[in-house]
């Protein structure tokens, strides 16, 4: 799958998850009991040229307690090199981005 294909799926991923995150939410704007641990900051969106990848890593930025709760189908949790806690994890560095 080319880069390209990747981050047009991340991205629709992402977006979907945003428009349906309200679903998830407390009263507070967030659902912390789903989190699977993932503490570090995203990435800022600004470091990425293609429009694409920027808007994945914002969103990300906007939404993290809802990427922290769900599974990256990457399989890089099991990964020996990567050992991402969830989806979140991925946008913590350039793992999203390739």
């Amino acid at each position: 799958m080319t880069v390209a294909k990747t981050g047009l799926i991340v991205l629709l991923l992402v977006l979907f998850i945003a428009t349906v995150g309200g679903a998830i939410k407390d009263s507070q704007g967030t659902d912390e009991s789903l989190r699977r641990g993932e503490k570090r900051t995203t990435l800022n969106p600004e470091l990425f040229n293609d429009p694409m990848i920027r808007r994945a890593y914002q969103v990300a930025k906007e939404i993290p307690w809802i990427l922290d709760s769900i599974y990256c189908y990457c399989h890089c949790e099991e990964s020996p090199v990567f050992r991402h806690k969830s989806l979140l994890s991925c946008y913590v560095d350039n793992h999203a981005a390739q």
